[in-house]
């Protein structure tokens, strides 16, 4: 079975929650705060495996959660990192956030890998918080929470040169003569339910990789057909190699047949076609291909025609010539410049939001929401350094601008604050 789409949640590890101890040693009076930070939350890393070569392994998990480091403990012991979760996808995985459609990774070489969610930094024990005015605080942070999105996944095969053409016409065939490849092939309609990858192999040590890409119908660009769900792979392609039937054998018409292709190709993406294009003419065997070959040549004088015939194995050698030829005068294709990729880190213009709603003020904001997560509300100080970082960010002020009174409920994620006009409590 072949996947080259789909949509997976992801969830980073949390960190460990930091320690609050003290040291507690007979003989040893002030033996002041020991207690450790915890471990980082494990990362959600994607990584290319070139033996893979469809999403499959990852079609039956809907959601992937990576551990949450470990806890701090006392006498200054750290929590462990958790161990990083490794998923591997084939070379040309491309990675959006699923929300936006924002660009996080285009996965192309072998062994290349990306932090696709960060894992959360482990909670400082209160031996960090100690300071020359607090030298025994008695409060430490919990772990920060990993990071949690939704990202769609989109496979576009690597290949130099992408077979396309209507059902039928010989592309499988083509493939199975030139590489190594065993496509199926049979005498009927889209025999070629996923892309086949082949790679040709020249006897001067060159090589190239092309593909047969499942047959277009008139309306694929829309999605009709087979042919729109893999009309993506030809996108990485250097070279369009547009397989037409010059013999006619099912007595379409070669060169309707070149106008639907493109056609097909132009709508489904502008880029498309401007790539570089050849003609394979086959069938060349049959009786009326010779004539048909001279009114498409006549209809597009501009245009490169190869002449090849599968079922006598002839023009094979010249068409692979050709193709490496070209391929070497062709640079890379890049599909995403550096502008197009999300930025991980950034600063963010407006750090938090106040609504309304009736009696309920409604505070959102990454920043006051991951303290709070942070925060131990059963250790005072805990408390209160949460109330004097909620001032210190404004939001109180804020709060009083808008027209909150004391005694006015204040909300952040889940929990319930009663708003006070005391500068030392919310």
């Amino acid at each position: 079975m072949f996947v080259d789409e789909l949509d997976i949640k992801l969830i980073a590890g949390s960190g460990g929650d930091g320690c609050t101890s003290f040291r507690r040693e007979k003989y040893v009076p002030m033996g002041g705060p020991d207690g450790g930070n915890g471990g980082r939350g494990a990362n959600i890393i994607f990584k290319v495996d070139k033996n893979l070569k469809t999403l499959i392994d990852l079609s039956y998990k809907k959601i992937i959660k990576a551990d949450k480091g470990e806890n701090g403990k006392g006498s200054n012991k750290y929590g462990k990192n958790a161990e990083d979760v490794i998923i591997k996808v084939p070379a040309g995985t491309t990675i959006t956030y699923k929300e936006t459609n924002e660009l996080i990774a285009d996965l192309t070489s072998d062994e290349e890998e990306v932090i696709v969610a960060h894992g959360g930094r482990g909670g400082r024990g209160n031996k960090a918080f100690a300071t020359h005015d607090n030298p025994a605080p008695k409060f430490s942070e919990k772990g920060e929470p990993g990071e949690e999105l939704i990202v769609h996944l989109e496979l576009k095969v690597l290949a130099d040169v992408g077979l396309v053409g209507l059902p039928s016409v010989g592309k499988s065939t083509i493939l199975s003569l030139i590489s190594a490849a065993k496509p199926k092939i049979a005498a009927y309609h889209f025999t070629t339910l996923s892309p086949n990858l082949g790679v040709v192999k020249l006897k001067n040590g060159d090589s190239f990789v092309i593909a047969d890409l499942p047959g277009l119908i008139e309306g694929a660009s829309t999605g009709v057909g087979l042919g729109h769900e893999f009309l993506r792979h030809a996108m990485r392609t250097k070279i369009l190699a547009h397989v037409i039937d010059m013999g006619a054998s099912e007595g379409r018409d070669p060169i309707e047949d070149y106008k639907v292709i493109r056609k097909e190709i132009e709508e489904y993406n502008g880029s498309l076609k401007k790539k570089q294009e050849i003609v394979i003419a086959n069938k060349m065997d049959l009786d009326s291909a010779q004539d048909n070959l001279e009114k498409f040549k006549k209809a597009y004088p501009n245009l490169e025609v190869i002449e090849i015939s599968c079922m006598n194995n002839t023009g094979i050698d010249n068409l692979i010539n050709i193709l490496n030829e070209k391929l070497k005068e062709i640079p890379e294709v890049k599909l995403y410049n550096e502008a197009d990729y999300k930025l991980y880190k950034f600063v963010d213009k407006t750090p938090y939001t106040i609504t309304r709603d009736g009696n309920i003020w409604i505070v959102k904001g990454k920043e006051i929401e991951t303290l709070l997560k942070m925060t131990r509300f059963e250790e005072d100080e805990g408390a209160l350094r949460f109330a004097r970082k909620f001032k210190g960010m404004g939001i109180e002020d804020e709060l009083e601008r808008m027209g909150a009174k004391p005694g006015d409920e204040v909300q952040i994620l889940d929990y319930m604050f009663t708003f006070k006009d005391d500068n030392s409590q919310n």
